[in-house]
């Protein structure tokens, strides 16, 4: 488990922070915040990502990182209710500096940012998922909505 929580960590900092953080702060031009309300945004969408890292390290034993795949297929916590938490945690988090920094090109890199991420889930994610955890897998793409969270069981 201490290995899974260190290659989250690494990859926490290598990835998230980099495109959730540090690209829409560059693209602002490393502008101040100009709408403080964009903040709590921010924090929601960092907290989301946050809570699927840890899930990564205690419920599947890996981390989100490719290299380093997870043992089981994670489907608790936020992963209840949509299957890319960390995605739609990391679009969160830029739409909300797009709100912070009152910026249309932070907002246009979110939109982008999401269609890469869709498309890297939709061709790489899902296939390598359904080939490592087959069925289990199978089911819980058919029964948890990939982008909007629903909020039942």
């Amino acid at each position: 488990m201490l290995k899974a929580a260190l290659g989250s960590t690494a990859f926490f900092f290598a990835a998230p922070c980099v495109v959730g953080g540090l690209i829409p702060w560059a693209v602002s031009g490393w502008a101040a915040p100009r709408f403080w309300p964009g903040f709590v945004v921010v924090a929601a969408g960092a907290f989301v990502v946050l809570r699927a890292f840890v899930r990564f390290v205690r419920e599947g034993h890996g981390t989100p990182a490719p290299v380093a795949p997870t043992e089981e297929l994670v489907v608790g916590g936020d992963y209840r209710f949509v299957r890319n938490p960390m995605y739609v945690g990391v679009v969160t988090a830029i739409l909300g500096q797009a709100l912070l920094f009152l910026d249309p090109w932070v907002l246009t890199y979110g939109v982008l940012a999401w269609a890469v991420m869709a498309a890297f889930v939709r061709w790489y994610e899902e296939p390598v998922l359904l080939q490592r955890y087959g069925a289990q897998y199978d089911a819980y793409r058919r029964s948890v909505p990939a982008w909007v969270p629903r909020f039942r069981r």
